[in-house]
C-alpha cells in the first residue's frame, strides 16, 4: 500500500504530464487571468482527485490535504479562494473548523461538501458561515456551477 505522500506525487505527477493546466486566455471564463487558489479537505483521496480534476480544467490552482491539522498547516501560507470542506474528518468536523477559517480567511468561499446531507446539517453548516453546501455523491456539473457562481460574485 502507497502511503499518502507517494499517492499525492504520483498523482500529481500523472496531472502534471497528462493534463498540463490549459494557457491562460484560452477558455472565454473571465477568472482565468487571476491565479485562483482552492483548497480541498477531504479524507478520501478519490473524491479529492475527482475534484482536483473538475478545478484544475477551469484554471484553478488545488492543493488537498486530508484533515484539519493538514489544512490549518496550508492556511498559514496559503489564502485559498475556494475551500472545499468535507464534515467528516478524521480529526474532527469540517463544519466545527468553519468558524476558524472565517475568522483568518474572510474572503474565502467554502464549499460544504458531505454523505450526510440532510436539512438539519445543512442548516448548521450554512449557520456556521459555510457559503455553499453539497451533497455526496455529487455531479461534475455542480461543481462546475458552484465555481461559476461563486467567480461571478467576484471572488478575490
Amino acid at each position: 500500500m502507497y502511503s499518502s505522500f507517494l499517492k499525492k506525487y504520483l498523482y500529481n505527477r500523472y496531472w502534471q504530464i497528462n493534463c498540463p493546466l490549459p494557457v491562460k486566455g484560452f477558455s472565454v471564463e473571465k477568472h482565468l487571468d487571476q491565479d485562483i487558489e482552492a483548497l480541498i479537505v477531504e479524507d478520501e483521496n478519490d473524491i479529492c482527485f475527482l475534484l482536483t480534476g473538475i478545478l484544475r480544467k477551469k484554471n484553478l490552482q488545488t492543493t488537498f490535504v486530508n484533515n484539519i491539522r493538514e489544512a490549518e498547516i496550508i492556511l498559514n501560507t496559503k489564502h485559498p479562494s475556494l475551500l472545499f470542506l468535507d464534515n467528516n474528518l478524521p480529526d474532527g468536523c469540517g463544519v466545527d473548523f468553519i468558524h476558524q477559517i472565517k475568522n483568518n480567511h474572510p474572503l474565502t468561499r467554502i464549499i460544504m461538501i458531505t454523505a450526510d446531507d440532510t436539512i438539519a446539517n445543512k442548516n448548521k453548516a450554512l449557520a456556521a458561515g459555510a457559503d455553499i453546501f453539497i451533497g455526496k455523491p455529487f455531479t461534475r456539473d455542480t461543481i462546475n456551477e458552484t465555481i461559476d457562481n461563486l467567480m461571478s460574485e467576484n471572488v478575490h
